[in-house]
């Protein structure tokens, strides 16, 4: 009720900023300093909101469905916290928080820069006004209460010692299906509840925990880096839109351009942090699949980048003459397009429309959130374009400069078109299926191959030339050992590695030439002024980026291998031993060992496989040997002990007196038994088998008891019936059963075979991978560097 009740209060005080200071813009009187009140009144809610929301998840608040949802007391602290945006309303609850904070460094860094502040933190504030109705009561409020809506519950979450009592008997349902018990939550419960003196807290004690899947480290910080980067996305649009609330467009790129420089770096960062989280964890060898949500975010940050490069030319060319500046309209558009598409992107994977057609998007929010994300984009949208529209005459000032073919302007608007194509290829890719069209990764990967080529060329040869013109023999004369030695690289390459394919060589060699001419600038940069040295990085970080995704996925090598127990396996020059396999995380995790050698080193990989309690899933962790230019990467596939004690597993479901079959074997459900109380830690649940086999009569107790605060269930095995039983579940108002049962092993046999041990997995060798991650880290440095530049000529 208290997060509600800020939440509120945050909106009402984003909704009084945004006015006045759009009052302000029009020119009323004593209104700047109340818009700039709210707007820290707002932030410190959110703030308030924000920290109150992880309160509840570290105190284990499972009161709240939020936190039920996603939480559990079984996670280390990181995890829990991660928890904070593992769904829709935390997610947004985090992207709210950070526009937030990016709103308070922007509103200082307008305030210093003329009349600039009420134009943009109108515009900005309208942002933050959008987000605050997400979380509101109204939508995906994080601070909702359980039982407001009606829903089912794992009894396994319940407070054992309340599980039997009869208040709790309207509300408890199997489903037919698993047999697996259930509690009806809603608000009938909770009056119930309230009538019996029972508190939500006390009577739900666990929560349903976090996907496996997002337990990594990388998840506890990919999120934060990346909604750091949608928060950043909306300066440049209140850049743009107060431009054009003014009609006045020479000062805002200088303004405007730190921002798109942080923002596109900080974005692509976490866009590529998500990669390398699922080359670690996902298990399927890669690091970029062109899924929707992937895609979602790729596309804005092609448009920012894109914008970087007409920014460049349009502030040079203010500065060189009167008027607007060459690539106005361009920048405008471009500008306003990224934020735009950052909220297209939200509607695509936060709207579950595309649930089938993304492993990644959250679905079904509900028609309302449907249709009001439908309204967030539109509204952003009219609002930038419209504008736009309505200063189109303003824009049409003509540029009066000279033209050339062979001009730095030129290359880099060309570098912008050719990221623009990428982004419109990416986004006819994410939208198809919303019309019912699939579209496989060979269009996205066969599209993108000559733009990349068409990109690496223009990255060196654009350096070469001088803004407006430049002569074709200086350019060659510029260009000569970069060529050469790019040339030299890939034929190189090609002897080596046997390549063919000439757009997998005309794609090195464009990446090649790229590094290599930014590499010498850089060198002589780094003993001058230094001024351009942020661009030089980030375009060696790219070339890298480019050289490791060639080399990673066009050359990578893959096998499926059976590896058994003791014996040595060859793949690729590598020997693989798989010697055993030791329990981790409290016995929880079968981590398999597995010896590799390799040109005489050896080294061991523990690739690890559990059943989640989350999902009653098989879980698979490969684990991967980094090195400079190949990793060797295993992924567990299945692990067969060898002397299989169950084969042939039948489920069965008894009710108490009832009995049934199993190969010629009669399983009667005579009684049940229980040990302790209820919830206490020598608490032991099971039933009474009667199994009658070859005229005989024999007795199997399986059961489920409490173990160092963990539930465990002990099978029972039956010797004289050669019989395997183990309790799958048991309802213990019912005392409906289901159990598995299963013959051991054939003792009858007279030559019985050895046991095999066997662990198949599949392994992938990965040359150069490396270079994707490096590059990446040295396109961000780059993207800092720069942006640190710009900032200081803001200042001016």
């Amino acid at each position: 009720m208290v997060g509600s009740i800020v939440i509120t209060m945050a909106l009402a005080f984003s909704i009084l900023s945004m006015i006045l200071y759009y009052l302000s813009f029009c020119g009323a009187q004593n209104t700047l300093n109340y818009a700039r009140l709210f707007y820290h009144f707002m932030s410190i809610l959110v703030i308030i909101a924000s920290t109150i929301l992880l309160y509840l998840i570290l105190t284990q608040q499972y009161q709240y469905a939020y936190v039920y949802n996603y939480s559990s007391s079984d996670l280390p602290i990181g995890y829990k916290i991660s928890t904070f945006w593992a769904g829709q309303e935390g997610s947004f609850m985090l992207w709210l928080l950070l526009t937030s904070i990016v709103g308070i460094v922007l509103q200082s860094y307008s305030s210093k820069r003329g009349d600039l502040e009420a134009r943009v933190m109108a515009v900005f504030a309208l942002s933050t006004t959008f987000l605050l109705l997400m979380v509101s009561p109204l939508f995906k409020n994080p601070f909702a209460y359980l039982y407001a809506e009606s829903g089912f519950i794992d009894i396994k979450n319940i407070n054992p010692s309340y599980i039997m009592q009869a208040f709790l008997e309207p509300f408890r349902f199997i489903d037919q299906n698993s047999q697996q018990s259930y509690v009806k939550m809603g608000p009938e419960l909770y009056a119930a509840l309230k009538s019996a003196g029972i508190s939500m807290s006390d009577f739900v004690i666990q929560g349903k925990g976090l996907n496996p899947l997002l337990q990594n480290f990388w998840m506890q910080i990919h999120p934060p880096i990346l909604f750091t980067g949608f928060a950043l996305s909306a300066v440049p649009f209140a850049f743009a839109i107060a431009a054009l609330m003014k009609d006045d467009y020479r000062e805002w790129v200088k303004q405007a351009f730190p921002w798109v420089l942080i923002g596109s770096g900080v974005l692509g960062f976490g866009i590529m942090l998500g990669g390398y989280w699922a080359y670690g964890i996902l298990g399927w060898g890669g690091y970029w699949a062109w899924d929707p949500v992937e895609n979602a975010s790729l596309i804005p940050w092609l448009i920012g980048v894109a914008s970087i490069h007409t920014l460049l030319v349009q502030q040079r060319s203010i500065s060189k003459s009167e008027g607007v500046g060459r690539f106005a309209k361009t920048n405008l558009i471009l500008c306003i397009l990224t934020y735009v598409l950052v909220l297209y992107g939200t509607f695509l994977t936060r709207s579950g429309i595309l649930g089938d057609a993304s492993v990644h998007s959250f679905v079904d929010p509900g028609r309302l959130v449907y249709v009001f994300l439908i309204v967030f984009a539109s509204i952003f949208a009219i609002i930038g374009f419209g504008s736009l529209i309505f200063r189109w005459k303003s824009l049409n000032k003509k540029y009066i400069g000279e033209e050339n073919i062979l001009s730095r302007e030129l290359a880099l608007f060309t570098a912008a078109v050719t990221l623009g194509a990428s982004a419109l290829i990416v986004f006819i890719g994410t939208s198809a299926p919303i019309f019912n069209v699939s579209v496989e990764t060979s269009f996205y990967n066969e599209t993108h191959i000559p733009l990349v080529i068409i990109i690496g060329l223009l990255n060196g040869f654009s350096l070469a030339l001088k803004w407006k013109q430049a002569n074709g023999k200086d350019i060659l004369k510029k260009l000569a050992l970069p060529i050469s030695a790019a040339f030299l690289l890939t034929l190189l390459v090609v002897v080596f590695s046997g390549m063919t394919d000439i757009m997998m060589i005309l794609i090195i060699f464009s990446a090649a030439f790229a590094l290599f001419v930014n590499g010498e600038i850089a060198f002589k940069e780094i003993s001058g002024s230094r001024k351009m040295l942020g661009a030089y990085i980030a375009h060696i970080g790219f070339a890298l980026f480019v050289l490791g995704v060639i080399g990673s996925s066009a050359y990578g090598k893959q096998a499926e291998l059976d590896l058994v127990k003791g014996q040595p396996v060859q793949a690729f020059g590598y020997s693989l031993t798989f010697t055993g396999y030791k329990l981790i995380d409290n016995n929880q995790k079968y981590a398999f060992i597995i010896n590799v050698k390799n040109a005489g080193k050896s080294f061991e990989l523990n690739p690890v496989m559990y059943i989640s309690s989350f999902n009653n899933g098989l879980m698979r962790e490969p684990d991967i040997n980094v090195g400079l230019t190949k990793d060797f990467y295993v992924e567990p596939k299945s692990y067969d002990g060898g002397e299989s004690e169950k084969p042939n597993e039948t489920q069965l479901t008894l009710e108490k007196g009832g009995a049934a079959e199993f190969q010629k074997n009669k399983i009667s459900y005579t009684d049940s038994f229980k040990k302790g109380a209820m919830g206490s830690e020598n608490f032991e649940f099971g039933v009474i088998l009667k199994i009658e086999s070859d005229g005989k009569i024999y007795t199997a107790k399986p059961s489920m008891k409490r173990e160092g605060g963990e539930i465990v269930f002990v099978p029972s095995e039956v010797q004289g019936a050669n019989l395997y039983v183990k309790i799958q579940t048991i309802d213990p108002a019912t005392l409906k059963a289901v159990i598995t049962i299963a013959k051991l092993v054939n003792k009858d046999a007279d030559n019985p075979a050895p046991p095999r041990e066997m662990l198949s997995v599949t392994a992938s060798s990965k040359p150069f991978v490396s270079f994707v991650w490096i590059g990446v880290v040295i396109m961000a440095a780059g993207f800092f560097i720069s942006f640190l530049r710009r900032s200081k000529e803001s200042a001016v």
